[in-house]
């Protein structure tokens, strides 16, 4: 599927009734790949993402495109399925020859174009959460989403604070739950803050009370930690709180939408996990540099879309600004030269933080662009 860009019509529409009006955009696009989980167990990712991506191409192109040529933007849904991705992203870089590549939603999406996109030196700034997917770094691979490495940390750092020392822990056995699993065990003794039950879940299970009571009857138990995105988590919220269980609940950063609280009711009452300043904008100090950026995005996404933000779509804000502030200072869309000036992406004020990339950092966002939520009467509540 190709989305073209608006044109002309509009802007001088708007000239006609006096309104600033911009250059329309000419010759050839430059043209941005995406591939997304639009579909799929993982839809909840890629809709707001590819929602997002629309909608700020054409607004790009709106104002005058870049360099004064119209970005076009090329997608394909993988359903989160790998293989479709590894297909999706041949076709984007050897058929319809993009310039710069904005996706996947999934780190399992995201792993398998990465070789792909390592042999045919296409820049590639991955929506997904994996640490794998830029440590180590890859010269072609960048992200914006926090990692599953600062999640673990920003929630053991909480826990530590409040004083826990034993917990449990459930994770889906997906590539995203697996790697935060990994990334929560090898953390935790530099907390001292021991696991003391361990427990997984199939992402397609219904019903995870036998992990739970497992887990309440470890002695020494104090508070539970799930990683897991999807449904998943909403359902191990419902599970938890139908087993009466009164131990502090924290979910990862994989939940951070207002979906995860629809589905999981009032069950997440309580619940905490790190996010970005996104879900939080409006409670955000006056000086701080994300306040603007944030709510700005948050009222054009629902002025537009008429429905709340999530923190993914926010990623793909971040991605794509990122990708055509790089092609901007590259002064054209070569290849190499916009791969060059993402990596040197400093001070960019995005929702999901303030991002300063580096050779050494493909992402360039410390464990500062977390913040700690927990779920009140349906919302959420910065607690740092």
């Amino acid at each position: 599927m190709r989305i073209k860009t608006l044109g002309a019509a509009l802007l001088l529409a708007l000239a006609s009734i006096g309104t600033t009006a911009f250059a329309a955009p000419d010759g050839k696009p430059i043209k941005i790949g995406t591939f997304l989980s639009v579909t799929g167990p993982a839809s909840f990712l890629g809709d707001p993402e590819l929602k997002t991506l629309e909608h700020w191409v054409d607004k790009i192109n709106d104002e005058g495109g870049v360099l004064g040529r119209p970005l076009e933007l090329v997608h394909y849904d993988t359903s989160g399925n790998a293989g479709k991705a590894r297909t999706f992203v041949k076709r984007l870089i050897n058929s319809d020859q993009v310039d710069v590549i904005v996706g996947g939603s999934t780190t399992g999406t995201t792993m398998a174009a990465v070789p792909l996109v390592e042999r045919s030196g296409v820049a590639l700034i991955s929506l997904a959460g994996g640490i794998q997917i830029i440590d180590p770094v890859k010269k072609w691979v960048f992200k914006t989403p926090h990692t599953d490495r600062m999640a673990a940390r920003k929630i053991l750092k909480d826990m530590k604070e409040r004083g826990f020392t034993k917990i449990g822990l459930i994770s889906g056995s997906g590539g995203f739950g697996q790697s935060g699993r990994t990334q929560t065990l090898e953390a935790a003794p530099e907390f001292d803050i021991e696991i003391v039950a361990d427990e997984t879940y199939n992402n397609s299970d219904t019903d995870m009370t036998a992990q739970l009571t497992n887990i309440a009857n470890t002695q020494g138990v104090q508070a539970v930690l799930n990683f897991g995105f999807g449904q998943g988590p909403a359902i191990v919220t419902r599970n938890y709180k139908q087993l009466g269980l009164d131990l502090p609940f924290y979910q990862s950063h994989g939940v951070a939408s207002e979906k995860y609280i629809e589905l999981a009711g009032d069950a997440a009452e309580g619940v905490r996990l790190p996010a970005g300043a996104l879900l939080v904008a409006s409670k955000l100090d006056d000086d701080d540099p994300q306040k603007k950026v944030a709510l700005a995005y948050k009222q054009e996404y629902e002025d537009t879309f008429n429905e709340s933000i999530s923190q993914f779509g926010g990623h793909a804000y971040d991605g794509l600004m990122i990708a055509v502030n790089a092609i901007k200072a590259a002064g054209s869309a070569d290849r190499a030269a916009i791969r060059d000036e993402i990596e040197a992406t400093e001070g960019f004020v995005g929702v999901g933080g303030v991002f300063n990339m580096s050779p050494d950092d493909h992402m360039g966002l410390d464990l500062s662009a977390f913040r700690m939520l927990e779920i009140h009467d349906g919302t959420w509540t910065l607690i740092d």
